[in-house]
């Protein structure tokens, strides 16, 4: 394996003296690595836009560039910043020798060459630099695998969720047909908007559209008693009805999970009104979630066109004008605008 590995090694030996290039390729040849020169820092770097290498034998002492600004430069070239450099230096005093390490240097070996001392050093960079690689590329495999895993698992606890809201929205549609009908189109309706909306990401509509099907799910907790009251609700019963969004926050809150928690927050905020006049807790304008004043609106157009125990069905026409004249009040003038500017969409959405 050994072998191998140093076969393929390509090594760039660097010096302004061709008898000392000379001198370090016949030793090196003994290993049968791949040898290639240059006589000038420039004509390295030069090389080495080119050409890859797995260790450069540098020169310090040379007349154009020297070697310290040569493996500067090589440590600023994201091909070669990694590779080895040991320098060759006929000086080993002690701050030549700091410099070229400080400069990234792993080696130096001092001139004339010792072929015992120049072959073990060339390998035992050769393998470590191997070695690294090696590890890298581990790495970065492992980090991958981790990293799809977690998203194999997220998408897994997403899909859990999913199935745990529509396990609920199932329990709201045994209330009536027509409730679980309404879920339906409300989650439609809220999609389209976000997907209008110049804020909002395709991602953003694709949770609304999962979480807005539980915007009801308080509902559950209401006496049926209240909630199929055919006629109009007394002011204690109304008091109960607006209970719905409390205990769905309640119920909702404490989940950490995305879809979840857009459902808790349209849950507890789609009765809220932009002007202050809603319920729960009377938030107003933007202090309300876009998530809750989307629904907002999908919830009043999909309720108003479509009959209930305690009214008949609107026209479109006068549920639009009822939704135009409560822009700014109930709802937010932006989401106004955009219902009204693509109501053909939402018509085609409505069934009706």
């Amino acid at each position: 394996m050994e072998e191998q590995v140093d076969q393929l090694s390509r090594i760039l030996v660097v010096d302004d003296v061709a008898n000392n290039i000379q001198v370090a390729m016949n030793i090196l040849r003994e290993d049968n690595y791949e040898l290639s020169y240059a006589m000038s820092g420039n004509d390295a770097l030069a090389l080495m836009r080119t050409q890859s290498f797995d260790l450069i034998l540098l020169d310090v002492m040379m007349p154009d560039i020297d070697g310290f600004e040569v493996c500067k430069r090589i440590r600023m070239d994201l091909k070669h910043r990694d590779v080895p450099v040991i320098f060759l230096t006929a000086r080993a005093d002690v701050d030549s020798v700091v410099r070229g390490f400080e400069l990234g240097g792993v080696d130096y070996i001092v001139k004339p060459f010792h072929a015992a001392e120049l072959l073990a050093r060339v390998r035992t960079h050769l393998e470590l630099h191997t070695a690294k690689a090696l590890l890298q590329k581990h790495n970065i495999s492992l980090r991958q695998k981790v990293e799809l895993t977690e998203r194999r698992l997220l998408s897994e606890l997403e899909q859990t969720q999913l199935e745990m809201i529509h396990i609920l929205t199932e329990l709201m549609e045994f209330t009536s047909d027509e409730t679980g009908r309404h879920i339906k189109r409300v989650a439609e309706y809220s999609q389209l908007l976000a997907q209008l909306h110049n804020s909002l990401t395709e991602e953003d509509a694709i949770v609304i559209f999962h979480a807005s099907p539980m915007h009801d799910i308080g509902k559950v907790f209401v006496p049926e008693a209240i909630l199929h009251k055919p006629g109009k609700l007394t002011v204690e019963e109304y008091d109960v009805m607006k209970t719905h969004t409390t205990r769905a926050h309640d119920f909702l809150k404490n989940s950490p999970r995305r879809i979840l928690k857009a459902a808790d927050i349209i849950a507890w905020q789609h009765h809220e009104h932009w002007d202050g006049s809603g319920y729960p807790r009377g938030l107003k304008g933007h202090d309300i979630h876009i998530y809750g004043r989307i629904v907002a609106v999908a919830d009043v157009f999909d309720a108003l066109t479509h009959k209930r125990v305690y009214k008949p069905a609107w026209t479109v026409e006068d549920t639009v004008a009822y939704i135009v004249n409560n822009s700014g009040t109930h709802f937010d003038p932006y989401l106004v605008e955009l219902f009204r500017d693509n109501l053909d969409q939402f018509i085609n959405l409505a069934e009706v």
